[in-house]
């Protein structure tokens, strides 16, 4: 059993393109995948502001939007045609009109309309340039109407209770930085590991098959072994890549590391067992090990936006929710989210861990039969050679 085990680290070791993909994939998506949420939000967008009242009160107005953290007022213009002329130039990312009277319909409380206008194909640009000024808007509204309820004679805390009889106190749940990369990147970073395992899984299967001459001991040994021993030496790996990345890789981006590692490890047993299972079927039914990172390049997008995280569940077409709810990934990612993010008990995601263990089964035993399939199908080509 050791000598299997160490033909079977070598099998891993020595496959340039597994290496790469392992050890390469999984350390070079750790920085890289962040990389574009780093500053979490997008900030200081750049912004042309149409005023065409001219008051003193639309000039506060400009002050404070410039004062957003969410906005940076880049250009005064004077109608709203040279305002569209630098969007469409892509000078500005949305601009803001000011219309005629403004002040006298804000004094005379009979709400002025403001307009403002971003690129919504750019949904976090669209969000960050319409909170910035909504926000703007907001506060001086605020403004006007304390003040106009303190020349009326009401006392100011009144006048203030008036405006607001109840106070917002906003604390956010699960995500203290309301930032993007502690919603994105717990979730992805499950998908990542999922994927480059099945990869490394799958193209140790399809070399293999490919040298069969000279890498004999995967068809000679019987199947149950062969199995056992590839998934305890691919586990032993990715137990290492997991705690870098729910470990180290978490704190450096200073995602929540709420869960228990002891139930953490237990989660993620299933988890790579199943997903190495996957692995094993692609490499033994596809014809060429090239098929098998062309298979997981392919789906890798689908299952981003089918695990729940981003799109969800529930507005997801019945079929395809069936169908991914037959991946690793989608039970995988509720689980770790909850546990880790969340700070789940472990009754809580018990759930996902019974549907990690049956998808466990149900792969286990295709890779079986495929495994064993493709060891026959070497066995009869290695004879037919002997014969002739």
């Amino acid at each position: 059993m050791l000598k299997l085990i160490l033909l079977e680290w070598r099998a891993l070791s020595r496959n340039a393109v597994v290496v790469l993909t392992v050890f390469g994939g999984v350390f070079f998506y750790s920085f890289l995948y962040p990389l574009p949420y780093e500053h979490q939000i997008p900030l200081k967008q750049p912004i042309a502001i149409v005023n065409l009242d001219k008051s003193a009160i639309s000039y506060r107005l400009e002050r404070m939007v410039d004062a957003t953290p969410q906005l940076a007022v880049t250009k005064r213009l004077s109608t709203i045609v040279d305002a569209k002329h630098a969007f469409l130039a892509q000078q500005i990312t949305g601009f803001l009109v000011i219309p005629e009277h403004f002040y006298r319909d804000l004094m005379l409380g009979s709400r002025p309309t403001l307009s403002y206008a971003g690129d919504a194909s750019y949904f976090l640009v669209y969000g960050t340039i319409a909170e910035g000024l909504a926000k703007a808007a907001g506060t001086l509204s605020a403004q006007a109407k304390v003040s106009r309820l303190l020349a009326s004679g009401q006392p100011l805390v009144q006048a203030q209770s008036s405006y607001a009889p109840t106070r917002t106190n906003l604390k956010p749940t699960f995500n203290a930085r309301m930032g993007y990369v502690d919603y994105v990147v717990p979730a992805v970073f499950v998908l990542i590991l999922q994927q480059t395992l099945v990869m490394a899984a799958g193209l140790i299967g399809g070399t293999q098959k490919a040298d069969a001459q000279t890498s004999t001991y995967w068809w000679s040994v019987s199947t149950g072994k062969i199995l056992v021993v590839r998934t305890f030496v691919l586990t032993s790996v990715y137990y290492l890549l997991s705690a870098y990345y729910f470990g180290g890789s978490f704190d450096y981006h200073g995602v929540n590391t709420l869960a228990n590692p002891l139930e953490l490890m237990t989660l993620l047993l299933p988890f790579l067992l199943s997903s190495i299972f996957i692995g094993i079927v692609l490499g033994a039914i596809t014809p060429k090990r090239e098929y098998v990172t062309l298979v997981v390049l392919v789906s890798s997008m689908p299952l981003v936006f089918s695990a729940g995280f981003i799109w969800p569940i529930e507005s997801l077409p019945t079929p395809l929710a069936y169908f991914v709810d037959l991946l690793p990934s989608t039970p995988a990612i509720k689980g770790f989210l909850a546990l880790n993010q969340m700070g789940a008990s472990w009754h809580q995601i018990a759930t996902h861990w019974s549907h990690l263990w049956l998808l466990t089964s149900i792969w286990g035993v295709f890779a079986w039969f495929t495994f064993e399939r493709a060891q026959q199908s070497m066995i009869f080509k290695y004879v037919e050679l002997e014969t002739k």
